[in-house]
């Protein structure tokens, strides 16, 4: 009689044990995909602050052009509505679509910028204009790393979370499977960072 509570007591604590260890685990890998994601928002955001500047030196050179540079600012303010929505559900899958697709739209907006700004050789000549690309094709390379970091702290969330026994863990305290910041294939545009420099 004493065995067998002793086996029960230990097979209690064992169970428990279990519990702990797979809701921790599922806690840190949260945590880990969600600060991933605010290193995205750190890149992201130093990419909203240095586009009105680009904007603004390029005005002056491209005053014909003022429809090129409005895009530019809307598809901006599009992004930063998509940053907005993912940063209060990071790793929400309509969240994540809509930043995806805004920052596509404000990547392709800046693409066309490019273009047209290579027209404009004192544009291009410029040390304010070069500065700020160099610091934008910097921040874009910054943007693609942090997005693969946060990729990857989202596979290893989702993987222990579906992976057994740690799935029934997750079942049990409603851990959501995450989604990540997939670039639409109908967007190559968007694949890569716009190549900005004058």
């Amino acid at each position: 009689m004493v065995i067998a509570i002793i086996v029960i007591v230990v097979v209690v604590l064992l169970i428990a044990f279990w519990l702990i260890g797979g809701y921790n685990g599922l806690v840190r890998a949260r945590n880990a995909f969600k600060n991933a994601f605010a290193q995205i928002d750190v890149q992201l955001q130093r990419r909203f602050d240095l586009i009105p500047n680009l904007v603004e030196t390029a005005k002056a050179y491209m005053a014909h052009e003022r429809e090129t540079l409005e895009a530019v600012t809307a598809a901006r303010s599009a992004a930063m509505a998509g940053l907005s929505a993912a940063q209060a559900k990071p790793g929400d899958p309509a969240a994540m679509k809509q930043l995806a697709e805004s920052q596509g739209t404000l990547t392709a907006a800046l693409s066309r910028f490019t273009a047209v700004a290579e027209a404009y050789p004192d544009l291009k000549a410029s040390q304010n204009m070069m500065q700020l690309s160099e610091e934008l094709t910097s921040t874009e390379n910054k943007v693609a790393f942090s997005r693969q970091a946060y990729n990857d702290a989202v596979m290893t969330y989702n993987n222990k979370r579906e992976t057994f026994p740690t799935s029934v863990v997750a079942g049990m305290f409603h851990f959501e499977p995450a989604a990540q910041w997939e670039i639409a294939p109908d967007k190559p545009e968007t694949r890569e960072a716009p190549k900005v420099q004058f």
